[in-house]
């Protein structure tokens, strides 16, 4: 797993007032949320391998939204560069959205959300549960039963 390692600096606890040094840990920006989980044993391995399909097909289907200019679009016009597939996607693509859609739906309507958020969108699950208005700790539970959902899916062992 790919590490990039940050220190950040937390607020202390009631006697933190009293102290002139700060607090700070060590945290790992490129680990998911759900790697999170999975690294303290919090969801089994066959749910973080479910998960994981699940980010790979968002991932392979092109659906996180583009934040920088598309430079590989050919010009318009009738020029020997331009061509008829502007926009075209790919078998691969169209194939991991197909899975990644039927995923999201064995999930389930009232799952889907948490799962998306948590897996697809790297939203920490008690930032998911606020933006959801759902009560503090529910999360985690919604999101087990979830990734049991899509790893029977993906039929993960």
């Amino acid at each position: 797993m790919k590490q990039i390692l940050a220190e950040r600096s937390i607020a202390g606890g009631p006697d933190s007032a009293n102290r002139k040094r700060g607090r700070s840990v060590t945290v790992n920006l490129a680990e998911s949320p759900l790697a999170w989980l999975g690294a303290r044993k919090l969801i089994s391995e066959r749910q973080l391998v479910a998960g994981e399909m699940l980010r790979r097909d968002y991932e392979r289907a092109a659906l996180p939204q583009r934040t920088t200019m598309q430079w590989d679009t050919p010009p318009n016009g009738k020029t020997a560069r331009s061509s008829q597939s502007h926009g075209a996607t790919t078998l691969a693509q169209i194939d991991a959205k197909a899975r990644f859609d039927g995923a999201i739906a064995a999930a389930g309507p009232g799952l889907a959300d948490i799962l998306w958020r948590t897996v697809c969108a790297g939203e920490a699950v008690p930032t998911a549960e606020k933006a959801l208005g759902w009560p503090t700790r529910s999360g985690r539970l919604v999101l087990l039963l979830a990734l049991d959902r899509v790893a029977d899916y993906y039929r993960v062992n």
